[in-house]
């Protein structure tokens, strides 16, 4: 029988999942311990006051869906509030900057929080160990405390990009905040220094007691809403009351006879897809992993994919999505011909790089269960209503502040994310499930991952730690391990590059590749100073 194998960002987090997994829990139960004890080492990158999307694989009960909780705009919300406020948008289209960041931090930030609904309704419906169990790791890294990691740290105080509010005045937004990631001296936690929320552990005994309904209709949501009122928020107890997750099947494509499952939009599946539709139609072994001719192929794809994104994809409820033609094989020929052409993709920008404030997690059974779920925060709000620890969402940021188009603000809506939680399988045989965080770079950073796999042979652990790229814009962003004389002729060429200063940068890719005998091996991305894959 095979092992099981726990895969996620943060160590804490992954022996959580392990304990319930060793204890004779599931892949769902070893995932949602491992994710509430994210919230709780990691609270910037997510939160239960937060969004994602959920990717089961449940054989045995015949169960293959995706539930995806959104965050919706609140009902208080219009079109038109902040169109008189543009100043721009951030160059990887990971939303608009606004006079007095009001979209960006604070109060007007957030959109309505599915992810404890989700989480509930999960375990509800597959769990098999006790709702309180999941909780446990949780509370004790909440009350007795978590080390500060260096990627953690890092990520805390790190310099703040371009028209966005720094993570470090986000978590200093709110008393509570101060008072839990600050010491003294109002500086940020240092490395290696213990943090305690204890009002964080309070909340999760709650909802270990009373179950989710206690943040959406009970008392935690009375708090919510009365905290909002005070501080003109636009999210309400009607909003929390009216929320709900969608389930759906999975998206479906295929790639050099592998089937493809992902999630619908408002997720990054749809990209996800169309980029290896047009992908397959090259030789990419033949070009060379990071070649010229890879790079600039690949790069295209993106550029093709991310310029349909912010055109046509939205939140299906509200915009018609053309998902059929993007991901048809038909359009990917043609789109490939013109990459063949030697034609360059237009990616739109206002002018004016991102928040990643996600994260992801993969988790397999020896049952062949599988549990792939990326859940985030988006741009972290800054607000911690009193007493109650958690972090809020703030997810308003990347709303179109122009009305009329796909991604823009309309009440119930829930925003584009990139977020693309996907299984591969060879026929019904799982080969590998995957997912990352890192804004618009979470579908990029899938989709090298897939084919550093699929086409070039890799291990997961080498499909995730080789040197990626990215074209979410006009320019091309390439890590420091991406050779210049690589990419030399393109800049000749036109091209504009922008190199990081990162070796391990854009995404943070986590995945579990799938022997013949469904033997598990590892993948655990290091972009953010931590990633870890233990089987069990």
């Amino acid at each position: 029988m095979p092992r099981s194998m726990v895969v996620s960002l943060q160590p804490d987090a992954v022996e959580a999942g392990a304990n319930v997994l060793r204890a004779g829990g599931n892949a769902v139960d070893a995932a949602l311990a491992l994710a509430f004890v994210q919230t709780v080492v990691d609270p910037m990158m997510c939160g239960i006051a937060g969004f994602g999307s959920m990717h089961l694989f449940l054989p045995r009960k015949g169960v293959h869906e995706i539930i995806d909780f959104h965050g919706r705009v609140p009902a208080a919300a219009t079109p038109e509030m902040w169109q008189d406020r543009i100043l721009g948008e951030t160059e990887d289209g990971f939303g608009f900057i606004l006079e007095d960041a009001v979209n960006d931090i604070g109060y007007q930030s957030i959109t309505t929080p599915g992810t404890l609904k989700a989480f509930w309704q999960a375990h509800q419906r597959f769990g098999s160990r006790p709702w309180p169990a999941l909780l446990e790791s949780a509370i004790r890294y909440a009350s007795d405390g978590y080390v500060v990691t260096p990627g953690v740290y890092g990520y805390w105080t790190g310099a703040g990009l371009p028209g966005r509010v720094s993570v470090r005045d986000r978590l200093g937004f709110c008393a509570d905040g101060r008072q839990v990631y600050f010491d003294p001296d109002g500086q940020v936690m240092p490395i290696g220094s213990i943090v305690r929320n204890p009002g964080l552990a309070q909340t999760y005994e709650r909802l270990a007691a009373d179950g989710a309904d206690v943040f959406y209709t009970g008392d935690i949501a009375r708090q919510i809403d009365s905290d909002m009122q005070r501080n003109d928020g636009l999210l309400n107890a009607r909003d929390l009351a009216d929320y709900a997750t969608e389930s759906h099947e999975p998206l479906w494509g295929d790639y050099r006879g592998l089937k493809v499952a992902t999630n619908h939009p408002p997720g990054g599946g749809i990209m996800v897809i169309e980029m290896l539709n047009i992908l397959e139609r090259f030789d990419l072994v033949a070009m060379g992993h990071n070649s010229s001719d890879y790079i600039r192929t690949v790069a295209e794809a993106m550029k093709i994919a991310t310029a349909d994104k912010d055109n046509h994809v939205g939140d299906p409820r509200f915009v018609e999505v053309p998902v059929e033609r993007l991901i048809s094989k038909d359009y990917a020929i043609q789109q490939a011909a013109a990459i063949s052409r030697g034609e360059k993709a237009h990616v739109e920008r206002l002018g004016l790089s991102e928040s990643p404030g996600t994260t992801h997690l993969c988790v397999s059974d020896s049952a062949g269960n599988i549990v792939s779920m990326t859940h985030s925060l988006g741009m972290m709000s800054g607000v911690i209503t009193p007493g109650l620890g958690f972090m809020y969402n703030g997810c308003m940021g990347v709303f179109d502040p122009r009305p009329g188009r796909a991604g823009s603000i309309a009440p119930g809506k829930s925003r584009f994310s990139s977020i693309c939680p996907t299984i591969l399988f060879d026929g019904d045989r799982p080969v590998l499930t995957l997912g990352a965080p890192g804004a618009t770079q979470i579908a990029m950073g899938v989709l090298q991952t897939i084919l550093n796999v699929v086409d070039f042979g890799m291990t997961p652990q080498e499909a995730v730690l080789a040197p990626r790229f990215s074209a979410t814009s006009d320019a091309i962003t390439v890590t420091a391990r991406i050779p210049r004389y690589s990419y030399a002729e393109l800049e000749d060429a036109g091209y504009r590059f922008i190199r990081s200063a990162s070796s391990y940068d854009i995404a943070s890719v986590h995945a579990i590749g799938f022997d013949r005998d469904g033997e598990p091996a590892g993948g655990a991305d290091i972009v953010y100073g931590a990633g870890m894959a233990l089987k069990v």
